[in-house]
């Protein structure tokens, strides 16, 4: 950081707080992780200087043989790991990922199904604030009041009903298994094609922890973060039918030239997913969640679908008297850094409120926590929301919270 603070001291500052807000709290963001040493050296080398429009052999600047190397690794990369026929690693992000594939696979107000943003879905699957709610004609499907797990029966009566072009599945809020064979086999009644959005599960469907949705989907988009501890940034992969359709809707509709230092940092994350290391991470991850669900429950939190399959709890504060805001806020004075999150079929609350909290443990576990710290930070957890507001008690659990940090270091920070 020498350049930095000489040249920028306030962003070298900012820089520096935000190193040390990551090492002394507990980070529980589903949807968060913490990239290695080799990833961020990729993201932050000279390649962010170079302008590569277009792909590998067809540039549309000079000087591009080292980018062209740099992505075909990032391409051939990500198809060995998901065992694809083509890949696209230029999206910038998830969103755009999504953005793209909808470019290739709709026209302007089709019908497509995805999942109820309140019940697990994300923003890009229909939302109304979103571009997809805005550009076509979404149909939501949602969770089975009794199971809290996706209702199968209704997405096959809404896929009948309204004949949608796609149907899009994957969620941002679901800790259950999703069964993407039996998607296959609904949208095969009318038609339809299958987006998969994986981005929350990547990392379990690279280890084969999680089934994977690529032989049974026309589309699979996903990010490169989450459990799949890369750089900020989106992929696609897809049948290599669609490859042409998918390529041109990134570029040259949706994004201009690549962000070449993000590809490279992508490449290294595909590399480190294919090592043994990376398969046990996950199984931790698995377990970790396991035992945090299970205690969360024992202390007597409701979770939604009663337990986990992946990486994620779906918490329902709905009956506590205390909202997600609330929670999320009193836990981070705490040193436990969650989000609010709505949560299906419970009373209404502004997305700003929300009635419950979202809890995940990649991040945790790539820090080294085990069964023992996940028991551990359950505790804490009941312990803050039951005594809401309470600046001794969260004063007390912060104290706690920095000894437990400091036996388990950031490596990417603290090497």
């Amino acid at each position: 950081m020498n350049f930095l603070s000489q040249t920028d001291p306030e962003i070298s500052s900012a820089i520096s707080s935000e190193a040390e807000r990551q090492r002394e709290t507990i980070n529980l963001i589903a949807s968060e992780n913490y990239a290695s040493r080799a990833i961020l050296e990729a993201q932050g080398s000279f390649l962010t200087n170079k302008y590569a429009e277009g792909y590998p052999g067809h540039r549309y600047y000079g000087g591009c043989e080292n980018m062209d190397t740099i992505e075909t690794l990032a391409i051939s990369r990500a198809k060995e790991l998901f065992l694809a026929e083509h890949a696209n690693v230029q999206a910038h992000s998830g969103a755009q990922a999504n953005m793209a594939a909808y470019y290739a696979l709709l026209d302007y107000g089709d019908t497509v199904l995805g999942m109820d943003l309140s019940h697990g879905g994300h923003l890009t699957h229909g939302a109304r604030v979103s571009f997809s709610g805005k550009s076509y004609n979404f149909i939501t499907y949602g969770l089975n009041r009794e199971t809290e797990r996706i209702d199968y029966q209704e997405i096959e009566k809404l896929t009948l009903k309204h004949k949608p072009k796609l149907i899009v599945t994957g969620a941002s809020a679901y800790p259950r298994i999703i069964d993407f064979e039996r998607f296959r086999c609904i949208a095969d009644l009318v038609g339809a094609r299958v987006l998969a959005d994986i981005a929350h599960i990547a990392g379990m469907v690279a280890a084969g922890l999680h089934p994977t949705p690529v032989p049974y989907t026309d589309v699979v988009t996903s990010t490169t973060h989450k459990t799949l501890r890369g750089p900020r940034g989106g992929f696609i992969l897809c049948r290599k039918e669609l490859a042409q359709a998918i390529d041109a809707a990134v570029f040259p509709r949706m994004q201009g030239g690549p962000l070449m230092h993000v590809i490279a940092a992508k490449a290294v994350a595909f590399h480190e997913a294919m090592q043994s290391s990376f398969t046990n991470y996950q199984r931790t991850i698995l377990e970790n969640t396991l035992i945090l669900a299970g205690e969360l429950k024992n202390l007597g939190l409701r979770l939604i679908s009663g337990g986990t399959d992946n990486h994620l709890v779906l918490v329902d504060l709905s009956q506590t008297g205390v909202n997600g805001k609330q929670a999320e806020e009193a836990l981070g004075r705490a040193g436990i850094t969650i989000n609010r999150n709505a949560v299906p079929f419970a009373n209404t609350l502004p997305p700003r409120i929300a009635s419950g909290i979202r809890l995940g443990t990649p991040a945790v576990t790539t820090r080294g926590f085990g069964a023992k710290e996940m028991k551990h930070i359950a505790s804490l957890i009941v312990k803050v929301i039951s005594n809401i507001d309470d600046s001794d008690i969260e004063k007390q659990i912060r104290e706690e919270v920095s000894q437990i940090c400091r036996r388990f270091p950031i490596s990417a920070i603290d090497d």
